[in-house]
């Protein structure tokens, strides 16, 4: 066999291990699920996974088995985990989360792969376009980076006197530097000072919010980052420990006690990726499926809080806000 025909042979081949592997161990697929953080972080968003996965008719144990595997909040393990769902093999996986969605993308290019992403894919790499990503990879992008100025302007309005504004932020993410840059071309067309803290652990947090007091700062922004939405409750009780006014993206920041949150729901977009991988199980390629944009966002205010910290929120973001919690 010539060395040409002998490549095209491999990489043929190499399309089909999965389907074969699936024919060796019986009918049931495979779906390897690789997450930044854990299993109890992640316990509402990974049953918003399942109902979009019931959605296409699959079932955990019933026609489809799940391979789980947890980063931890250590992303320098999510290499290894992914080589290591790709070995498995698996059917397709489902990558939760940018990091993880960018561990995949290095080891394999003929799994399919489901991502939740907090950037935009094809600055990432991730994908061609966005209608049509063109490789093995598709999901759901959300609306991260691009919602930075609208939450620093929302905390401007609540806090207009405080000039400096904290950010915290996970060096290890991939969509910092994006937010980074957003962030500071909308403070500076408001007239504000930016300090950027950086925590990539829990043992991090007590030690940052002390130096963010320090430095005098008049609000806290909290950055998008899978560890930090497992923390919710502990970065609410922190700032308020420390009276700071914060904000974050998502609803359970507010309901454990912080501020402000704005951003999309984080259900719809797991619920959106198992509805996904359902589709490529029964056949449709990545290539061919959209990456998918959920639009809507929600305000939520948690007035308790604003009282506690002597902030007076403006009668015209109460009338926006879609929740607030009393």
């Amino acid at each position: 066999m010539r060395r040409r025909e002998f490549i095209a042979f491999l990489g043929a081949a190499a399309a089909t291990w999965p389907l074969a592997a699936r024919a060796q161990r019986g009918a049931m697929p495979v779906v390897g699920l690789l997450n930044s953080t854990s299993s109890q972080a992640y316990a509402s968003r990974i049953a918003a996974f399942h109902e979009g996965l019931s959605e296409a008719g699959y079932v955990e144990g019933k026609n489809v088995a799940i391979e789980y595997r947890w980063a931890e909040g250590q992303y320098d393990r999510l290499s290894s985990l992914a080589a290591e769902l790709a070995r498995r093999p698996v059917d397709v996986i489902a990558a939760i989360t940018t990091p993880a969605a960018l561990a995949v993308k290095a080891v394999t290019t003929t799994i399919p792969t489901v991502f939740e992403v907090g950037g935009d894919p094809v600055e990432l790499g991730l994908v061609a376009s966005l209608s049509r990503p063109g490789g093995n990879l598709t999901g759901v992008s959300l609306l991260n980076a691009e919602l930075g100025p609208k939450r620093l302007e929302l905390l401007h309005q609540v806090v207009p006197a405080a000039a400096t504004v904290a950010v915290l932020v996970n060096p290890a993410n991939p969509n910092t530097e994006a937010l980074s840059k957003e962030l500071q071309a909308a403070a500076q067309s408001m007239g504000l000072q930016l300090h950027f803290f950086h925590a990539a652990a829990g043992r991090d947090f007590d030690a940052v919010f002390q130096t963010i007091r320090q430095s005098r700062a008049g609000a806290l922004f909290i950055g998008t980052d899978p560890f930090f939405n497992g923390r919710s409750g502990q970065l609410a009780a922190l700032a308020i420990r420390q009276g700071i006014p914060a904000i974050y993206q998502y609803r359970d920041f507010a309901a454990a006690g912080g501020l402000l949150s704005y951003g999309g729901s984080y259900m719809e977009p797991l619920r959106l990726v198992g509805a996904y991988v359902g589709r490529v199980l029964k056949g449709e390629k990545p290539a061919e499926l959209p990456v998918q944009e959920p639009t809507k966002v929600e305000l939520i205010i948690n007035l308790k809080t604003a009282k506690a910290l002597g902030v007076s929120i403006p009668q015209s973001l109460l009338g926006r806000a879609d929740e607030v919690i009393e």
